[in-house]
C-alpha cells in the first residue's frame, strides 16, 4: 500500500447528522457547520468515505426516508439521492430532518434544482459539467454553495462528456473521437481511449477554471467510465493535475455478479497507489450491496476498521466431507445480524487447511468425516456430529463476543498450535473404514488397546 495522496480537505453535514471529512491532508480551518462544542479536528488524512446512492423516487417521502435510515445503517458514510424536479427538491426539506447521514443531491440538466437543494438544507450539490455548462448558471451555485458552506462535487461521466445537444458540435467531437482505430490491445480502442481521456481531461479543467474565478475550492471531482482499464488511466492522470480529493466509481458497472469484479479490478488498484478519498461501487441492484462490498472493499486493503465478523472459508475441492458450502452461508446470515466486535471465523472443510485457519482465527471449524472440531483462538473446544456444527459454533462466536465485550479475552490472541488430528480416527469412523478394506491403515493403532 502506498501512502495517501495529499489533498485538499472538504468536510460535509453538520453535529445532527455527523460532519464528514474528505480528503487525504489536514483541514485549513474549522468547519462552518460545527457547534461551539464539537471536537476539534486533529488532522491527518480522512478515512477513504463510502457512498452510495437512493433508488427510489425522492418526492416519495415515506420511502425516501425509509431507504436512507437503512443504508446509513449498513454502513454508508453519505447517501446521495437524485433531483430531476422541483417535488424532490422540495420533498428534501421534509427528509433531511428525519435522516441521519449527509445528503448528496445529484443534479444533472436543470441548475435550479441545485438552487433549490441548497435552500432546503442539503449538504452537497454534484453537478455534471457535460449537462449543466452554463457559466453563469454554474455561478449561481456556486455562490449558493459558498454562501451555506456546502462542498460541490464535479463529476465527469464518459456518458455524457460529449456534446449532445449541438449537432454539428457533437459530429466534429464524435469525429475526432472515433478518427483512429488502433488499440493498446489491437482491437481498435486505445487511440479512442486516449482521446476521450484528453476530452475528460479537459472539459473538467474547463469547468474547474469557473470555480477558481469564483475563488470556490470546497470540491471534489470524479471522472468515471464502464471501463475499468480506462477509470484506472483517467483518475492516474487527473491525480497528477488536481489536489482536490476524489470520488472514485465505475459507471454502469452492470449487475452485482460481474459489477463486483469490473469495479474492484479498478479501485483496488487506485486505492493500493493511495489514489482516492471516497468511493462508490455502482450495480444495477439493491443499493445495499453496493454499501455491504464498499466497506469489504475497504476492510480487505486495511483502509478502514472491520466492523463485524471476519469470515473465510474453503475454496472447493475434492476433500470436503460435509455440506460446507450450505454452512458457511447460514454462518454468515447469522453472524452478519449478530456479531459486533470484528472477530475472525474460519469455517474449513477438511483437515489439510484447516488446523493452519484454525491456529489464526478467534473462533474456527474444520471437519472431517460429517463431523466439526471447533476452537476457541487455538484452542479445542468441541468434537461434533455435522449436524451440530452450525449450532456449536454460533453459540461459541456468541460466548466469545460476550468475553470480549467484557474484557475477558482480545481478539486476534493465539493460545495454542494446533496439531491436526488423526483423519481416519478422530474426524471419521476409522476402525470400521479399515475393517472394511475402504482405506489404508496410516497410523499405528491397536483394537481394544492391547
Amino acid at each position: 500500500m502506498n501512502p495517501r495522496r495529499p489533498t485538499r480537505q472538504i468536510t460535509l453535514g453538520d453535529d445532527r447528522v455527523g460532519i464528514i471529512r474528505i480528503g487525504g491532508g489536514a483541514p485549513t480551518k474549522r468547519h462552518p457547520n460545527a457547534t461551539p462544542d464539537s471536537p476539534p479536528h486533529e488532522g491527518g488524512p480522512a478515512p477513504v468515505i463510502v457512498q452510495t446512492m437512493t433508488a427510489g423516487y425522492t418526492h416519495d417521502i415515506e420511502k425516501c426516508v425509509a431507504e436512507i435510515n437503512r443504508l446509513a445503517a449498513a454502513g454508508a458514510d453519505v447517501v446521495r439521492v437524485a433531483v430531476p424536479e422541483r417535488k424532490d427538491t422540495d420533498a428534501l426539506r421534509e427528509i433531511i430532518p428525519q435522516i441521519r447521514v449527509p445528503i448528496v443531491a445529484d443534479v444533472h440538466f436543470h441548475f435550479q434544482r441545485a438552487l433549490e437543494a441548497v435552500e432546503s438544507g442539503v449538504h452537497k450539490i454534484r453537478l455534471n459539467p457535460g449537462n449543466i455548462n452554463d457559466r453563469d448558471q454554474v455561478n449561481e451555485v456556486i455562490d449558493a454553495c459558498k454562501e451555506k458552506n456546502l462542498p460541490i462535487r464535479v463529476g465527469v461521466n464518459e456518458g455524457s462528456i460529449i456534446e449532445r445537444k449541438d449537432k454539428q458540435k457533437r459530429a466534429v467531437e464524435l469525429g475526432k473521437f472515433f478518427e483512429k482505430t488502433k488499440s493498446r490491445s489491437g482491437g481498435g480502442g486505445g487511440s479512442k481511449q486516449a482521446h476521450l481521456l484528453g476530452l475528460m481531461i479537459a472539459k473538467l479543467e474547463e469547468y474547474l477554471d469557473i470555480f477558481r474565478e469564483r475563488d470556490f475550492h470546497d470540491i471534489c471531482i470524479s471522472a468515471k467510465s464502464m471501463d475499468a482499464a480506462f477509470v484506472t488511466d483517467i483518475y492516474s492522470e487527473i491525480s497528477q493535475r488536481f489536489d482536490y480529493p476524489l470520488h472514485l466509481g465505475v459507471t454502469h458497472a452492470g449487475p452485482r455478479e460481474t459489477g463486483a469484479i469490473r469495479s474492484i479490478a479498478a479501485l483496488s488498484g487506485l486505492l493500493c497507489n493511495g489514489i482516492g478519498d471516497t468511493l462508490r461501487i455502482s450495480y444495477a441492484n439493491d443499493p445495499i450491496f453496493e454499501v455491504e462490498d464498499g466497506l469489504e472493499l475497504m476492510y480487505a486493503l486495511g483502509l478502514r476498521e472491520r466492523k463485524g465478523v471476519d469470515l473465510i472459508a474453503c475454496p472447493t475441492c475434492g476433500r470436503i466431507q460435509v455440506d460446507l458450502f450450505t454452512l458457511v452461508q447460514d454462518v454468515r446470515k447469522v453472524l452478519a445480524t449478530e456479531i459486533r466486535v470484528p472477530m475472525k471465523v474460519a469455517v474449513m472443510g477438511c483437515i489439510v487447511n484447516g488446523p493452519g485457519e484454525a491456529e489464526g482465527a478467534d473462533v474456527a471449524v474444520f471437519a472431517g468425516d460429517r463431523r466439526g472440531i471447533i476452537y476457541v483462538q487455538g484452542e479445542r473446544v468441541a468434537n461434533v456430529k455435522e449436524e451440530e456444527i452450525l449450532e456449536r459454533l454460533l453459540e461459541e462466536c456468541r460466548t466469545f463476543q460476550n468475553r470480549v465485550e467484557a474484557g475477558e479475552v482480545k481478539l486476534g490472541d493465539k493460545k495454542v498450535d494446533i496439531v491436526p488430528p488423526d483423519p481416519i480416527g478422530e474426524l471419521g469412523s476409522g476402525f470400521d473404514k479399515i475393517a472394511a478394506g475402504k482405506v489404508e491403515r496410516v497410523t499405528q493403532v491397536t483394537v481394544g488397546g492391547g
